[in-house]
């Protein structure tokens, strides 16, 4: 995997899938009925490693991603919040305010350890037979959730920050971007081979505005992070931004993440062969029969072509699909390799 991110010489795409580990699998399920608390289960380093291993065992994928959030962080750098199980994540003093954000600090990484233990303990089980991925929230995806104080459908709030107060939301994303690239170091320096960034709500921007409110402070965060660690890959992913391709790939990523909207071919010229990709089968295939999974999966390679392509969904693992369809995805991934044509062929 990490040799495709870095677009080197590969027999064939690796595979993994987002939301790997999760509700879909029933040893999850049984776990979480054990343990009811998401922040137990994701603050937890014994249950971290146990929950990210879980598709390991089942699957062998070629990326095991440790199960956590992407707030997870904030804390550490004094935003405390909580999770609801029904509404998600909830903040009781969303930051509104100049005021407000004095109460901000720099990130302390002790307060984050299970993560580095985490993350140690997977790279020992996996034993490099699979690259160990760690993952971060984008600013504007974290800030949505600090200034809106929950989960939102129209951004009201912060968009009308972005508006009306400018200086106020630039501060604030600047922050989140510094602590950010601190905590990416730190999931380096603990044994992640690669690093997922998530612009979750980026494509809720219009490109202009992704433009100037995520667009700078991801690239603020690539900048940090490639000036110690220049050979960690970095792969960025926003869902909804097929009009945003040209933009994500200039940011300094090492793979741009696509979601199933964007045709692959399309994709890859739109971006060009400097910059590797990942993606994108319709995680709704899954549902379908072995003969839907396959069609998707070979169309994908064969858009994709040879190298630099990380295989994936275009998002993440939906709750009830069938374990046995994840298992074949991964399992038909294995059996396909690049022919000379470059197009994909069973081995």
């Amino acid at each position: 995997m990490v040799r495709a991110a870095r677009g080197e010489a590969i027999e064939r795409a690796p595979c993994w899938m987002m939301r790997q580990a999760g509700r879909y699998q029933k040893a999850y399920r049984d776990l979480a009925l054990k343990h009811p608390s998401f922040r137990e289960r994701s603050e937890n380093t014994d249950l971290i490693v146990e929950i990210s291993l879980q598709p390991w065992q089942s699957f062998t994928p070629d990326g095991v991603i440790i199960f956590s959030d992407i707030l997870t962080p904030l804390p550490a750098f004094g935003i405390p919040f909580e999770i609801d199980d029904n509404k998600g994540p909830l903040l009781d003093n969303p930051i509104r305010s100049t005021e407000q954000l004095k109460q901000l600090h720099a990130i302390d990484l002790q307060q984050l350890s299970f993560v580095g233990e985490s993350l140690g303990l997977i790279r020992q089980e996996v034993a490099g037979r699979a690259a160990v991925l760690g993952f971060v929230g984008c600013p504007w995806t974290l800030a949505t959730y600090v200034v809106e104080g929950a989960s939102s459908s129209i951004y009201k709030n912060i968009k009308t920050m972005m508006f009306n107060e400018p200086q106020l939301l630039d501060s604030l994303l600047s922050h989140i971007a510094d602590q950010i690239a601190e905590y990416v170091k730190f999931q380096i320096d603990s044994g992640a081979d690669c690093i997922m960034m998530f612009d979750s709500w980026g494509g809720q921007l219009p490109p202009k505005q992704w433009d100037r409110w995520s667009r700078p402070y991801v690239e603020r965060i690539v900048r940090q992070v490639k000036a110690t660690h220049p050979r960690t890959p970095l792969t960025l992913y926003a869902n909804g931004s097929g009009g945003m391709l040209e933009r994500m790939g200039q940011t300094g990523a090492d793979v741009i993440g696509l979601d199933w909207t964007v045709d692959m071919a399309d994709a890859r010229r739109r971006l060009g062969a400097g910059v590797a990709v990942q993606g994108n089968v319709d995680p709704v295939v899954l549902f379908g029969s072995e003969a839907a999974i396959e069609e998707a999966v070979r169309d994908c390679l064969t858009k994709a072509g040879e190298g630099g392509h990380i295989l994936n969904l275009g998002h993440g693992v939906l709750v009830g699909t069938p374990e046995e369809s994840v298992a074949f995805m991964f399992d038909l991934s294995k059996k396909l390799t690049y022919s000379s044509n470059k197009t994909p062929a069973a081995v």
